[in-house]
């Protein structure tokens, strides 16, 4: 497997990812995909999610790989992307906890279901941090998971 975990601002994947191509779940680059979500947060005037919205996948060119089945497709991999855009804006003191905590933990819901099936041991791990979580944070989490969804199409 190609694994490039560290690329930086100059590498041509962060470009490649910012820009134009992420996988088949997504039909922009990461920035578009980002516009898209906020786009849909304030044409539903929900702008409590406009700064989750610009955040959320701000680690992904960072992170961006390909595996194997990933180089014939021209598409990339975002292992625990929402962990680095956490760890990216975890120590800015102006953005609200609630925000970093949305960031943190806006893939959870999907990587659960996934790692259910196929992940047993991800999964123990994902369900002991969705069980600290609050139900009004569920019902944002739920909620921003939709805004993600119009991003992606």
């Amino acid at each position: 497997m190609t694994l490039v975990t560290k690329n930086t601002i100059s590498s041509k994947v962060f470009w490649v990812t910012l820009l134009f191509k992420q996988n088949n779940y997504h039909r922009y680059g990461v920035l578009l995909h980002t516009l898209k979500v906020m786009y849909g947060v304030i044409k539903d005037k929900n702008y409590k999610f406009i700064v989750p919205a610009l955040l959320h996948d701000i680690g992904k060119p960072f992170i961006a790989y390909q595996k194997d089945t990933d180089i014939p497709l021209g598409i990339y991999s975002f292992t625990n992307h929402e962990e680095k855009s956490y760890q990216l804006i975890k120590n800015i003191s102006f953005i609200s906890q609630w925000t970093k905590d949305i960031v943190r933990h806006h893939f959870i819901i999907r990587d659960m279901k996934r790692c259910k099936e196929n992940n047993i041991v991800k999964y123990e791990k994902l369900k002991q941090t969705w069980d600290t979580l609050d139900d009004e944070f569920i019902n944002d989490l739920q909620t921003f998971l939709i805004y993600d969804d119009f991003g992606k199409s």
